[in-house]
């Protein structure tokens, strides 16, 4: 989903983010405007003040992360018209994953090899966007697009996790439950100047102010899962990993290619350059592009003969270019006429004729939105078909 002509891209579950974005704010606003003021007036002085203001520039800190992360192409490799030609695949493919040794799509194989620091790593085809995916690549489900170093998908920002973000969402992550403990450390000491102030226990502390418990509890049950993340993710930078490889691969079971040591992982990660995109979402599309999806808008599906089955998902795929559509509909309907049937009569049911030949036609019409063209041209033959 697009912003301000393509300069924001958003995931396709970008509502998302207004609970994100709630989760963040009301407490921050409910902290500033209730627990900094009984602050202020405990230690009669402007710590208050301080403290509300605190708050408030980091909680705007943590929101342009969040845009940064959420509103980013995370690293979406552009998508091929037409699959690679077999020829320029190379030696290097492997068909040993796949049952029965069969091919994908435009009798591809499968997957193929790919040298990574020394190390041979095996890169699948995608079937939707038509292309062998680089490694660490992977294609979401949910956003239908393969992400370079594709980490997660991450329905609270609403947004892919992969290589052009990962570094923001890191740090949003991480600031996050800076302002957990931040909210929860003055709460707490609101909560001690009140039981000193009223020389009262902890229960009636809580009862004279409510909120700081409130937003104490709060506090404690969100640093558990932000803190968590954080520390999850520093673990998988120490190591040169994805969420993704950690969950499926277990690199701690055979050695990772990608590991350089914990230094140069930290490095790699928090202080190297971000690529550019490979993508221009503000360029104009080409007539082809838009020719395709008005197609396909006006609610005709084009299915291609064959099916392709993902590795990486388990579900069935399909891809097929605007050209070969046409090029499928000129077969059709030059099979309308049934020249290649000869001069076969079409009583001959046990044997492959005519009659034989133009059910499968009109079946093959029927799945591609032509069976009008067909029943119109099915009402002429029997009147060709009986002279002799």
């Amino acid at each position: 989903i697009f912003f301000l002509g393509g300069r924001l891209i958003f995931g396709p579950d970008v509502r998302s983010l207004i609970a994100t974005v709630c989760l963040i704010v009301i407490p921050v606003i409910i902290f500033a405007a209730v627990v900094s003021p009984q602050l202020a007036h405990g230690y009669q002085n402007q710590i208050g003040g301080w403290v509300a203001s605190v708050s408030i520039i980091f909680t705007a800190y943590i929101l342009v992360l969040l845009l940064l992360t959420s509103g980013r192409d995370p690293g979406i490799v552009p998508r091929n018209s037409h699959p690679p030609e077999p020829e320029d695949i190379g030696e290097s493919s492997n068909l040993s994953d796949w049952p029965g040794g069969q091919h994908g799509s435009a009798g591809l194989p499968l997957t193929k090899d790919v040298l990574v620091n020394g190390v041979l790593v095996k890169v699948k085809y995608c079937h939707t966007c038509m292309l062998y995916r680089p490694p660490r690549c992977s294609h979401c489900s949910i956003c239908n697009n393969c992400i370079e170093r594709f980490d997660h998908h991450c329905p609270w920002v609403g947004q892919c996790i992969g290589k052009r973000n990962y570094r923001f969402f890191l740090m949003f992550v991480s600031s996050a439950t800076v302002l957990c403990i931040y909210v929860f450390t003055f709460c707490w000491v609101n909560i001690g100047k009140t039981m000193d102030t009223h020389e009262c226990t902890f229960g009636r502390a809580i009862l004279k102010s409510p909120i700081s418990a409130i937003l104490m509890l709060y506090t404690f049950v969100a640093v558990w899962f932000v803190g968590g993340l954080t520390s999850f993710h520093l673990y998988l930078i120490s190591t040169n990993q994805t969420t993704y490889e950690n969950f499926r691969y277990r690199y701690d079971r055979r050695s990772n290619p990608y590991n350089r040591g914990l230094v140069q992982n930290f490095i790699e990660i928090l202080c190297s350059r971000i690529p550019s995109s490979r993508n221009n979402f503000r360029a104009k599309a080409n007539e082809d592009s838009a020719a395709f999806a008005s197609t396909l808008s006006m609610g005709r599906v084009l299915s291609p003969p064959k099916m392709s089955v993902d590795l990486e998902m388990g579900t069935k795929r399909q891809a097929v270019g605007a050209e070969d559509m046409e090029d499928l509909h000129s077969q059709i309907g030059s099979s309308m006429g049934l020249e290649r049937c000869g001069t076969e009569p079409p009583h001959f049911v046990g044997r492959k004729g005519c009659s034989e030949i133009a059910s499968d036609i009109e079946t093959f019409a029927e799945e591609f939105g032509m069976d009008n063209k067909f029943t119109e041209r099915k009402k002429i033959e029997p009147h060709t078909n009986d002279n002799p």
